[in-house]
């Protein structure tokens, strides 16, 4: 069998403050989301843009420190990989969500007024939840 890539790398502004969670074994998991954005002209002249939302899922110590730095409109680098999860909700309709599971964030833009953040923060590794922390909320 041969061994696959599931990384991802993204740009772009938070959409709203990190909402930090606790899980029921006590382990920090932070949410968040990042916007993205392109621009490009069509063959015609018109300029367009488009932006993409990412849903990020930091945990441990990485969520900590999204939680204590990251606000709004803070311009980051998110490092990680994508994870989708499938429920269905009581009236029996399928849901599914991909998110990026965080491994690196580094701080791009200008730094909030919370406090003096490193310029980078990683997940300690591997970083694999365990069974119940998969769905904390």
């Amino acid at each position: 069998m041969s061994r696959g890539l599931n990384k991802v790398m993204i740009i772009g502004n938070l959409g709203r403050d990190p909402e930090m969670h606790y899980t029921t074994s006590g382990r920090p998991v932070t949410t968040f989301t990042v916007a993205c954005s392109r621009a490009w002209n069509t063959s015609e002249g018109d300029r367009h843009e488009e932006t993409e939302w990412f849903s990020v899922v930091a945990w441990g110590k990485l969520a900590e420190t999204c939680k204590q730095y990251l606000v709004k409109g803070s311009l980051v680098y998110v490092e990680g990989r994508l994870q989708t999860h499938s429920w269905d909700d009581p009236e029996g309709k399928k849901h599914s969500k991909t998110e990026v599971v965080a491994n690196e964030m580094i701080i791009l833009g200008e730094r909030s007024n919370r406090a003096h953040p490193a310029e980078s923060a990683a997940a300690e590794p591997p970083d694999n939840p365990e069974p119940d922390d998969e769905f904390p909320f």
